[in-house]
């Protein structure tokens, strides 16, 4: 098998290993602030046993580290928001809602780059929105909650994605995983008295142990789901073109959808309507490649703080 080819297959392995965390998300019985607490705590601690880690914290400038630091207050919101969304409705809508990112991503980035603004992307906001209005109209009710806050998980991936690009290059990308994940969780933890006032439904204690079978979903979710293929995504992504990644990169709510109905059996709580604006929302992520030369993925680093991963670009 040529490079390339071995490439594709990794790269898409990566996206189903990444379209899993909504699946386990839904599986994990834990409500979202622990979740993702837990999630946060057993991937730094395993970075923590890299001495590549400390040698970058240590080569890094204190300022760039609270920037990272800051950052990583984004991506802990991302993910309670996210797995909130799931809780809150079905992986199916979390992962729906996640592929807004990009389209908020191209509205968003402009703005914080400074760099002027594309017709395209304004064009890729507008095509969006016939698919939302059909998703919001074909869930129930109860489900409603969940789609928007899902959909403020995406808009905090165009604001932590953004900035993670302007600052990704000026350090080690392990150390920066570590700082963003590692103050990610610290926010989690001074947060966690605050949430049962803020937002109940996602607050849970910290310091209860999870079961047995919430254990195995969160070392799965943390060590396969997460750092197995941010490993793996380094090595694919050096023999790939930029179009081709970003195009697969961009399945992963396809991939996500799929095993929610075939694992969570979420086709009988979800409409017709609600898939038919699946596929207008995920037929213009996909096509918003070709409108453009892509841009290389030059730090897939970033791949391991969001469910997101086309931000990455």
């Amino acid at each position: 098998m040529t490079p390339t080819g071995k490439a594709q297959l990794q790269i898409h392995f990566c996206v189903v290993l990444w379209g899993f965390t909504a699946i386990l998300g839904k599986l994990i019985t834990l409500p979202a602030l622990p979740l993702v607490w837990w999630r946060m705590l057993i991937v730094v601690a395993t970075l923590a046993l890299v001495p590549r880690v400390w040698r970058g914290l240590r080569a890094m400038p204190a300022r760039l580290i609270w920037s990272y630091a800051g950052i990583g207050v984004l991506v802990a919101l991302h993910w309670l928001t996210f797995y909130g969304s799931i809780k809150l409705s079905n992986a199916s809508v979390g992962a729906t809602c996640i592929a807004l990112a990009t389209v908020f991503t191209a509205l968003v980035e402009p703005w914080l780059a400074r760099t002027r603004f594309s017709k395209r992307e304004l064009a890729l906001g507008i095509a969006v929105l016939p698919g939302v209005a059909m998703v919001v109209g074909g869930v129930p009710d109860s489900m409603r909650l969940g789609i928007a806050v899902g959909a403020l998980s995406a808009l905090l991936v165009a604001f932590f994605g953004s900035l993670n690009k302007r600052l990704v290059e000026h350090g080690d990308p392990l150390t920066v995983t570590a700082i963003e994940l590692g103050a990610g969780t610290l926010a989690l933890t001074v947060l966690a008295p605050l949430m049962p006032v803020l937002f109940p439904a996602f607050a849970g204690d910290l310091l209860a142990w999870p079961g047995a079978q919430d254990a195995a979903g969160l070392l799965v979710l943390a060590l396969a789901c997460t750092l197995l293929p941010f490993a793996l995504s380094l090595v694919a992504l050096r023999h790939m073109s930029a179009f081709s990644a970003q195009l697969a990169i961009n399945l992963e709510p396809v991939y996500a959808i799929v095993l929610a109905i075939v694992l969570l059996g979420e086709q009988r709580e979800l409409s017709v309507q609600f898939y038919l604006g699946v596929a207008i929302i995920l037929l213009a992520v996909l096509v918003h490649p070709l409108l453009g030369r892509p841009r290389p993925i030059e730090h897939p680093e970033v791949l391991a703080t969001a469910e997101a991963k086309g931000v990455a670009e």
